[in-house]
């Protein structure tokens, strides 16, 4: 690999990221769970937070604490891919507004772990292109759940020698099986999973939508913590 040489710019830009979620960290001292609900019109969505992604956890949390989320709509779905929510500015949105630039004046490094992938049902944070984010930083505050497809182990093997990916036993057996997007792996930070609700999720990805993938019809939620 070849070795990374960060600016001074790059290297103040990472330590202020990790002051921001060093605040985020001391503030969640009271919630020792993972388990976090999200309440839709189309049902309930249980999420757990994975450990393995300390600084998006925590983050998250404090994100439930102060009612960030509550309001906010699950304002860009695409059926067979991922439902995405999180954007402040959704709340009470016109009808027909493009949605999507909205969030808190902070980023999250990435945490890309190889364990965690884009298996249907996973939580990971949405953020903005290579172009201008290089350093893969996720958004302070939106974030999609992956719906996906079932892709047969033929087509992963392909994807393989196509695009220099190695795809692990269990990677092959969940995308085989319980689907997901493969090709989001190493690019995005997944950093928790639905562990019910999975069916509210083909429910929202299936309504119908505007030209920007917002729903025609508003799915607000709320999001709080539960103790399993």
């Amino acid at each position: 690999m070849k070795k990374i040489f960060l600016s001074i710019l790059t290297i103040l830009f990472l330590c202020q990221a990790c002051k921001v979620a060093d605040k985020t960290l001391k503030s969640t001292d009271k919630h020792h769970g993972n388990i976090v609900l999200i309440n839709t019109k189309f049902g309930e969505i249980k999420l757990k937070l994975y450990d393995e992604t300390p600084l998006h956890k925590a983050n998250f949390i404090k994100l439930v604490e102060n009612h960030y989320l509550d309001s906010t709509l699950f304002h860009r779905v695409i059926n067979h891919f991922m439902i995405q929510g999180g954007d402040p500015d959704s709340k009470h949105a016109p009808a027909g507004v493009m949605l999507g630039n909205g969030g808190p004046a902070y980023t999250i490094p990435a945490e890309f772990v190889p364990s965690l992938f884009h298996k249907k049902g996973v939580l990971a944070a949405a953020r903005e292109g290579d172009n201008v984010n290089p350093a893969k930083a996720s958004s302070g505050s939106q974030f999609y759940i992956v719906q996906g497809t079932v892709i047969p182990i033929e087509q992963l093997n392909a994807m393989e020698k196509r695009g220099g990916k190695t795809y692990s036993e269990e990677q092959k057996k969940m995308y085989s099986t319980i689907g997901g997007t493969p090709h989001l792996d190493g690019s995005y930070t997944v950093f928790g999973e639905v562990i019910s609700g999975l069916e509210v999720i083909d429910k929202i990805a299936a309504v119908k939508t505007d030209p920007n993938n917002r729903p025609l019809e508003d799915i607000p939620m709320t999001v709080t913590f539960v103790d399993k």
